[in-house]
């Protein structure tokens, strides 16, 4: 009896411990990477310092070196993307409980993939940042206008954007959503409209998303690097250049996705970071998003209720 009270001992301070804080999985934007310590290591360290530094964060990485994954946020399929993030997430031990994730920029329409497509392990708080949800007007702008690799991407697409060639190679090519041709959007977006349920009505994708514990979208009230800025709310721009809110789509009134269902249950949340795209200073990020979404305000309660339960196993 004192053996199988000491396992058992053993096993809840096992659960505490991988219950006390949630692990958080980043993806990061176009033209970053997952391992800059300027970003995406800048982040990791604010959320240690302010949940707990023994929380567990992983930066989604796609190809085998940083620079590979610096040239993957311009080239290659979005879909692929994902996959392998799918079969990278799904081989860390520290997440197979699920996770919180923090997407920036397209970093956050890829993540939403993840959920609706695999989501195993599951997200449980989805949190964008300036994401693309509902496409853009415009091929974005970029951050750097000294970087090589995203000139070429914007060079490649001007005018042939729905062409199989760009499709298949160019990633913002596949959420670009042209408001003059929405046909052409539907019928020849390799990756959007899917993800959308725009087409075909996935209800996986509609399960997965209606899942999430909570999902956070932020825009910038500044941003001028994608268009419309409203997009990272869902919001799409119509042929007239006016602005068509997510409430009033089609996308929202049936369903398509669970973001209404999401919104029913209050568990749908609209942000704004004041200031331009990507540009999120320390104080927004811990005031705003981890305190109020990524510390586990829970923990305490449900780390008591799984104490008790070794002990009733113990007595039987």
């Amino acid at each position: 009896m004192q053996k199988r009270s000491i396992f058992y001992i053993i096993l809840t301070c096992i659960q505490l411990t991988s219950l006390a804080y949630s692990p958080v999985v980043l993806w990061h934007g176009m033209g970053d990477d997952c391992c800059n310590p300027e970003s995406m290591g800048r982040i990791t360290e604010l959320l240690k310092e302010h949940i707990s530094n023994d929380v567990f964060v992983h930066s989604v990485k796609v190809g085998n070196t940083i620079n590979d994954d610096h040239k993957a946020g311009f080239f290659g399929k979005i879909a692929e993307q994902v996959d392998k993030a799918c079969e990278q997430l799904s081989n860390i031990p520290e997440l197979s409980g699920g996770f919180n994730a923090i997407g920036f920029s397209q970093g956050g329409l890829f993540l939403r993939a993840y959920v609706e497509r695999c989501n195993k392990p599951p997200v449980h708080r989805l949190i964008t940042f300036g994401s693309p949800h509902a496409g853009v007007s415009d091929i974005p702008n970029c951050m750097n206008p000294k970087d090589f690799t995203c000139r070429i991407m914007r060079s490649m697409v001007r005018g042939s954007v729905y062409s199989d060639y760009i499709q298949n190679r160019v990633i913002q090519a596949q959420y670009y959503r042209d408001p003059n041709n929405e046909q052409a959007y539907l019928n020849r977006n390799i990756f959007l409209p899917d993800i959308n349920n725009e087409n075909d009505r996935n209800e996986t994708y509609k399960e997965n998303l209606s899942a999430l514990d909570k999902f956070v979208m932020i825009r910038f009230d500044q941003d001028v690097m994608i268009k419309p800025s409203f997009t990272a709310w869902f919001w799409r721009e119509q042929e007239n250049h006016d602005l068509l809110p997510l409430k009033n789509q089609k996308q929202y009134t049936e369903d398509w996705l669970g973001l209404k269902s999401l919104n029913d249950r209050g568990r749908l949340e609209f942000l704004v970071c004041p200031g331009q795209h990507m540009q999120i200073r320390d104080e927004y990020l811990v005031k705003q998003v981890i305190e109020p979404y990524l510390k586990d305000n829970d923990g305490i309660n449900r780390l008591h209720l799984l104490h008790q339960k070794p002990f009733e196993l113990r007595k039987a």
